[in-house]
């Protein structure tokens, strides 16, 4: 066959080319678009590209980060083009906080690790009685983030590393007393208002839509009378509760979990110690260290020669302020109570003996094992109950990872019914009415997930009246649906919403007239200003704003009091008009001691925010950090206006 194409390599090109082209033709192109799209870079750090592909993953773990905290949010928020290019701009702060710590060799000790995955409550909880790590369920929980242990430590490191560099700004962050109280005097300032309110609600009377103004709204602001799409919905939960009520065990079973797990479910082991403590900081100097381990060793040479008087040695000399009174006694615990070599120390010793000198981050030790309390084993019939619960929860998280792939190829495979994988994992089908894409007010469980009812009205669901995919909707918790019932979204009919398109034209004229009526009195007041109708005066501030609105307050607090009188106007949009006239300006009242503590605490955070964020902005420019996508327009926000004299 070789020969023959060696012999023809003319005709075998024509037929290659015949064949590579038209497929080129239809689908290399479009790859070739993606590909392009994903390599392209949208943010450059100290000379190493972010792409698209970058980006889009990180902006995925956000997502999936925020649904996981917050399963009610709305999916639209989460990938809005101002919600990405925060992910963008968060992806770009870590690659110069990580290029700002590898350049000033920032590195995390081994031993700061360590101590930071025990602070992680989620890998706290996986410490066993006797303080060792469960490995296996460790292994799961990074697992379930798509990482191995290794990945998820590395990580860790980084982040740490990377904290560093901000450390520095952040824990010496000072603002003088006398410059924060300046500060906060002049935000707190207090201002004498008198005020006129031209209410949208005063002015609705005078508004009579006709029938042809209500159609003109009505076209003009159909998305305003849409009602969403909803659907009628069957579904299948897998989770852990579900595989348990598949497994039976027998007495045998029970007795054999039994034979070689009684003394692990009876108890641990407890051991009570005395000790005598010398001090010595862990970063002090080496000469001290050597003092506090010389007067050690001196106290273990007595203690061993007399042994029935340590207890009065450790009242004398002790240093441990907790147990030298009661001459150094400990009192009883297990293990993982204590730091780990005096714990290793005390485990070791036999009842009555005395250790050698231990060295912890406390000091130095001289340790005395006073009494052994050994766990009493429980009979069989006292631990039955722990014995089936137990031996349960082992053979279901086995059984689950295999009930979760079935479950998942199972709603795959027969995506036109439910029923086959119930009918297989004894599962029940429920079932839900008037669902919808955004999880209802007072939903829960499953209906209240966002990731759920995405997959609920994906195209496979809705189109093509399949099964929807498997989705992991908590740990060890699968969930599938499929559609029964499907109602479009759909514009109602002006008929059944006239009285509310008749309520919105009405507010909205009504609030133009109080805005026209404000406008017009504030300019007649401004000429005439003893003719201005106006309450009772009031004083008002940042902290007490008696119930102004905030466009309103910020309005009057910004107003230049220096000449009067000062008249301010304000739209406040659907709500109407109004007219401040600042009287005056009065200081800050008196703060109590505590008050003024806190609030100075406040300024000093506020304050070591902004450093922060000016060495951020200090470390941008040194590796020559840019974004290269436009930042999106902000979100549309009733921005009031106002006048001010």
């Amino acid at each position: 066959m070789f020969d023959y194409v060696r012999k023809h390599t003319k005709i075998m090109m024509g037929l290659l080319f015949l064949l590579i082209i038209p497929s080129f033709v239809l689908f290399g192109i479009d790859g070739y678009n993606r590909f392009r799209e994903q390599g392209q870079t949208v943010a450059r750090v100290g000379g190493h590209d972010i792409n698209q592909g970058e980006w889009d993953a990180a902006h995925k773990m956000e997502v999936e980060r925020l649904r996981a905290a917050m399963p009610t949010l709305d999916a639209k928020l989460l990938d809005s083009p101002q919600a990405r290019y925060a992910t963008l701009e968060r992806l770009v702060r870590e690659r110069v906080l990580a290029q700002a710590a590898e350049s000033a060799r920032l590195v995390t000790s081994d031993m700061r690790l360590a101590r930071s995955l025990q602070e992680i409550p989620a890998i706290a909880a996986l410490r066993r009685a006797d303080g060792t790590l469960d490995m296996e369920r460790y292994r799961q929980l990074v697992g379930s983030q798509g990482m191995t242990p290794e990945m998820f430590e590395a990580r860790l490191r980084g982040d740490l590393s990377v904290r560093q560099v901000e450390t520095g700004v952040l824990q010496t962050g000072f603002a003088a007393p006398a410059v924060a109280d300046l500060a906060l005097n002049a935000f707190y300032e207090r201002r004498e208002v008198q005020i006129a309110r031209f209410n949208t609600a005063d002015f609705a009377a005078k508004v009579n839509p006709s029938d042809a103004d209500l159609e003109a709204f009505y076209q003009a602001n159909q998305p305003l009378f849409q009602a969403p799409e909803q659907a009628g919905i069957e579904y299948l939960m897998l989770d852990l509760e579900a595989v348990k009520k598949t497994i039976s065990l027998n007495e045998q079973d029970l007795k054999t979990y039994y034979e070689q797990n009684a003394a692990r479910l009876s108890g641990t082991e407890e051991r009570r110690a005395s000790h005598i403590l010398i001090s010595a900081a862990k970063g002090g100097s080496e000469s001290e260290r050597q003092k506090a381990r010389a007067r050690a060793e001196e106290l273990l040479a007595q203690v061993r020669k007399a042994p029935e008087n340590f207890a009065d040695v450790a009242r004398k000399n002790s240093q441990d302020p907790g147990s030298a009174s009661r001459g150094g006694d400990l009192d009883f615990f297990a293990r993982g109570a204590m730091v780990k070599p005096f714990e290793d120390a005390v485990f070791s010793l036999k009842k009555g003996e005395i250790s050698d000198v231990v060295e912890s981050d406390f000091g130095y030790h001289i340790i005395k094992l006073t009494d052994i309390k050994a766990p009493k084993q429980k009979s069989f019939a006292e631990l039955r109950a722990s014995l089936e619960a137990d031996l349960k929860n082992q053979q279901a998280r086995t059984k689950y990872a295999e009930a979760a792939e079935a479950f998942a190829n199972g709603v795959y495979e027969q995506s036109d019914s439910l029923k086959p994988v119930a009918d297989k994992l004894k599962l029940e089908i429920q079932s839900a009415s008037k669902v919808l894409r955004q999880p209802a007010p007072g939903a829960k469980g499953v209906l209240a997930n966002a990731k759920f009812l995405e997959a609920v009205f994906s195209t496979e669901t809705v189109s093509n009246k399949r099964n929807s995919e498997a989705v992991e909707v908590g740990p060890n918790q699968l969930a599938a649906a499929r559609i029964t019932q499907y109602t479009p979204a759909r514009t109602l009919p002006l008929a059944e919403v006239r009285a509310a398109v008749r309520e919105r034209v009405v507010n909205a004229r009504a609030a133009d007239l109080a805005r026209q009526e404000g406008e017009k009195q504030l300019a007649a007041w401004k000429a005439s200003p003893a003719q201005a109708q106006l309450q009772t005066a009031q004083v008002v501030s940042r902290d007490q704003p008696q119930s102004l609105p905030a466009a309103l307050l910020d309005a009057v607090l910004r107003a230049d009091v220096a000449s009067q009188p000062v008249f301010v106007g304000v739209d406040l949009g659907p709500r109407g008009y109004a007219i401040a006239k600042v009287n005056k300006r009065t200081e800050r009242l008196a703060a109590a001691p505590q008050v003024q503590q806190q609030d100075r605490a406040q300024y000093t955070q506020w304050w070591t925010q902004a450093e922060n964020q000016a060495y951020y902005k200090l470390l941008q420019e040194r590796f020559k950090a840019q974004v290269k996508v436009a930042r999106p327009a902000a979100f549309e926000t009733s921005a009031a206006s106002s006048t001010v004299q």
